[in-house]
C-alpha cells in the first residue's frame, strides 16, 4: 500500500529541530513564577511519566509528517481503443418528410426511420470515435467525435426535419464531415454520407471536386448511401464521390435494405486509436494527522489524570 510514496514537501522536516531546540532550551517556568515555593514539592510528587514523554513526541513527529504531505502518484491508462473514426452525415432536408420507406410502419417518414437506424448502429460501435453532420440548405456539426454513444443518440433523437434548411447542400456536407475528421489522429476515418435527393443547385456552396479532393487529402473513405426509388437521388454522383475516397456506393429503397447497409459497413477495416495516460495523485497525510490527534487526546487525559507535566 505504501510502495512509491514521496514527500511533496520534505524540507518542513527542518521543523522537527525547532521542536527539539525549544524543548531542551526553553523550560517551563510558569509554577515557579507563579508558585515559588512548589518546585521542591512538584519534583517530589510528580514522576516523570516516559508514557507522557512518548505521547507528545509522537504527535509531535507525526504532525511533522502529515505536514509533509506523503504522496502517492497512481497512473491511471485509458484502454486503447480498436475502431473507426466515423462521422455521420443525415440529410434532413424536406424530402425526407416522405412516408412509406418502412413498410412494417407506413406512417413513419424517411427522416424517423432513418434515426432508428442510425441510433442502433451507434449502439453497436462501443470502441468508434464517432461525429455528427446534418445538413439540408447549409450543414453544421451537431456532435463532435466522441465515444460516449449515449449522448451521440440522444442528439440523433432530437433531429428534425428542415432545421437545416429545405434544400440539399449535398457537397458541403461532405465537405463539413472531412472538416469533422480532419483533427483525427486515427489511419481509419470513415464518412458514411445518407441523402435521399440531388444536390441543390445554386444552394451548394463547395464544388463536387472539391469536396472529393479534401475527402482524398485528409485520407477520408466516404461510404454515400442513397435511399427511396433509385430516380429520387444522384447515383451517378454517389458513385463518383465513392471512386474517389475508395468507398463503396449503396442504395436502399427500404428499411430493411438500409439496415442490411449499415452492417455491411460494420465491416470496415479496424485500426488502433491511441491510448490515453493520466497521473492522479493519492494524498495520505490523514494518516499520521489522525495518529497525531490520538496521541495528543491520550496524553491530555493521562496528563490530567496524573496531574503530571
Amino acid at each position: 500500500m505504501f510502495e512509491g510514496i514521496y514527500f511533496e514537501f520534505p524540507r518542513v522536516v527542518s521543523f522537527l529541530f525547532i521542536f527539539i531546540a525549544c524543548a531542551a532550551v526553553c523550560k517551563m517556568r510558569l509554577p515557579s513564577i507563579y508558585f515559588p515555593h512548589t518546585r521542591e514539592f512538584v519534583k517530589q510528587t510528580v514522576s516523570t511519566s516516559k508514557r507522557l514523554f512518548f505521547l507528545k513526541w509522537f504527535a509531535i513527529v507525526m504532525m511533522i509528517v502529515a505536514l509533509m504531505s506523503p504522496v502517492k502518484d497512481e497512473p491511471y491508462e485509458l484502454d486503447p481503443k480498436n475502431g473507426y473514426e466515423i462521422a455521420l452525415i443525415l440529410d434532413a432536408s424536406q424530402s425526407m418528410q416522405a412516408k412509406g420507406f418502412d413498410m412494417s410502419n407506413p406512417s413513419l417518414n424517411r427522416f424517423d426511420v432513418v434515426k432508428s437506424i442510425v441510433g442502433d448502429f451507434i449502439n453497436t460501435r462501443k470502441n468508434d470515435n464517432i461525429g455528427l453532420v446534418v445538413f439540408g440548405e447549409y450543414s453544421f456539426i451537431a456532435s463532435p467525435l466522441t465515444y460516449d454513444e449515449h449522448i451521440l443518440t440522444r442528439i440523433v433523437s432530437q433531429l428534425q426535419i428542415g432545421m437545416a434548411g429545405q434544400y440539399t447542400a449535398l457537397y458541403e456536407s461532405l465537405a463539413q464531415g472531412v472538416n469533422l475528421l480532419k483533427m483525427s489522429e486515427s489511419k481509419s476515418r470513415v464518412a458514411i454520407l445518407l441523402t435521399d435527393g440531388f444536390s441543390t443547385v445554386g444552394k451548394d456552396r463547395v464544388p463536387l471536386e472539391v469536396a472529393i479532393e479534401m475527402a482524398k487529402k485528409e485520407g477520408v473513405k466516404v461510404y454515400p448511401i442513397g435511399i427511396g426509388a433509385e430516380y429520387e437521388y444522384n447515383q451517378k454522383v454517389l458513385l463518383e464521390i465513392a471512386a474517389g475516397t475508395g468507398g463503396v456506393a449503396f442504395g436502399a429503397s427500404s428499411a430493411n435494405e438500409l439496415k442490411d447497409i449499415y452492417t455491411k459497413i460494420d465491416s470496415l477495416e479496424k485500426s488502433q486509436i491511441k491510448n490515453e495516460t493520466y497521473t492522479y495523485m493519492n494524498y495520505y497525510y490523514f494518516y499520521p494527522l489522525f495518529l497525531a490527534l490520538l496521541s495528543l487526546m491520550f496524553y491530555v487525559y493521562l496528563r490530567n489524570k496524573r496531574g503530571s507535566a
